[in-house]
């Protein structure tokens, strides 16, 4: 069975992550921070999976709590390096890419047909054309639907712009805002943004935007943000929405006061929780607004990564070539409760993580990770009260672009 020390409080990870520990040809050390219940337990399964098909190797498994990980990460891949970290995918892994800390691992890529079967998260997982690690789940954004209301008003689900503008006017005639939101905590709004930018200006775009490589006074930023203002000109969104957590946002939709939630899948739960019912609730990919743009989609994608100064490179490779597995992925994301990368894995019988299984396997414009793992921190909290202040003055939008625009020029 392997071991595990339980690194916990960051300020004794570094004296205790290789405690007792000795280099020897059969181990493996992995470093995670997938403490919550349902992210250990799914590691737990996978590492004794591993195991028992590789009883040479010997796993020592060092879990971290969220915080403890996020400030511990950089200083042990700089000394004391296990031999694989869990992070995540596009920019977020850049920094460590940048310093030399992840390691590209394009042969565990071909030599296990990869580039086929994880091709829809590949291009979240590519750094200057190579691959940097193996992305194990993901779970879908989208809007979250009363398909109740939309049959009453004889609406279909729309599939480009001008469908859901003219959806949007059917519901406000009959009394139903279009959209809920609550941007009381800002990143709702940073939501609403990605999918906007991807929809008008694609995905390498919104990567090159998000890591400072565009100016935000660009005018396809602007483009984007015209289509937003679009929105907010015709009262799409709920009223006092600064007010409102995301939670507390979804009490309009409950309710019948509003139809439709940009928002990630773990909104399922809470609204079955609150009284809606499958045949009330629906799920549909945010509308096409630029038909020359490649469809991206967001989905946050949780990964694992070679460590650059890690020792057991082979082992390594080989749990990396086992996690991207149809099977192993089938396996942790049923104890997840969400959506397994390879294409030919088995998604459970869930019909919102069926209809975002057969949207992210189709996409082939990219995925997007959200945009505070997109952006930088200190951007990505710039960027998101400037598109709050957005939805409540969009009148100061040149004001907005220009803050931001100084903030990415400070940081970068």
């Amino acid at each position: 069975m392997f071991k595990r020390t339980k690194t916990l409080v960051a300020t004794i990870a570094a004296t205790t992550i290789l405690a007792g520990s000795a280099w020897a040809a059969g181990e493996l050390i992995i470093n995670t921070d997938t403490s919550d219940p349902a992210p250990k337990k799914a590691f737990e399964d996978v590492i004794a999976g591993f195991e028992a098909e590789y009883p040479d190797i010997e796993v020592t498994w060092n879990l971290f709590d969220h915080e403890g990980y996020k400030t511990s990460i950089r200083n042990f891949l700089t000394a004391d390096a296990p031999d694989l970290a869990n992070w995540y995918a596009g920019n977020r892994m850049l920094p460590y890419v940048n310093a030399g800390l992840f390691e590209p691992i394009d042969d565990v890529w071909e030599e296990n047909g990869l580039n086929e079967s994880l091709a829809s998260a590949k291009g979240s997982m590519t750094i200057d054309g190579k691959v940097w690690g193996v992305p194990y789940t993901y779970y879908q954004w989208g809007i979250y639907y009363r398909k109740d209301i939309f049959e009453e008003q004889g609406i279909d689900v729309p599939k480009t712009w001008d469908d859901f503008i003219a959806a949007g006017e059917t519901l406000k005639a009959a009394g139903i805002t279009p959209i809920t939101i609550g941007t009381k905590y800002l990143w709702t709004a940073g939501g609403v943004f990605d999918y906007l930018n991807l929809r008008t200006n694609g995905y390498d775009f919104h990567m090159a935007l998000t890591k400072g490589e565009v100016a935000w006074t660009d005018d396809r930023v602007k483009a984007t943000m015209a289509n937003w203002k679009q929105l907010l000109d015709a009262d799409f969104f709920i009223e006092n929405h600064a007010a409102y957590s995301w939670q507390e946002a979804l009490a309009p939709m409950v309710q019948g006061d509003a139809a439709m939630y940009v928002m990630g899948n773990f909104a399922v739960a809470p609204l079955r929780e609150a009284g809606l019912t499958d045949d009330q609730l629906g799920f549909m990919q945010f509308p096409i607004i630029n038909p020359d743009v490649p469809v991206a989609e967001e989905a946050p994608t949780d990964t694992i990564h070679l460590t650059a100064n890690g020792k057991n490179k082979e082992n390594a490779k080989k749990f990396l070539a086992y996690l991207a597995r149809a099977d192993v992925q089938t396996q942790i994301n049923e104890t997840l409760g969400q959506l397994p990368i390879h294409k030919d894995s088995t998604v459970g019988d869930d019909k919102f993580l069926q209809a975002g299984y057969e949207m992210l396997s189709n996409t082939d414009g990219g995925i997007a990770q959200f945009f505070d793992r997109d952006a930088p921190a200190e951007m990505a909290k710039a960027g998101m009260e400037g598109f709050q202040e957005f939805m409540v003055k969009p009148d100061r939008l040149d004001k907005i672009l220009e803050r931001l625009e100084k903030v990415r020029a400070r940081i970068n």
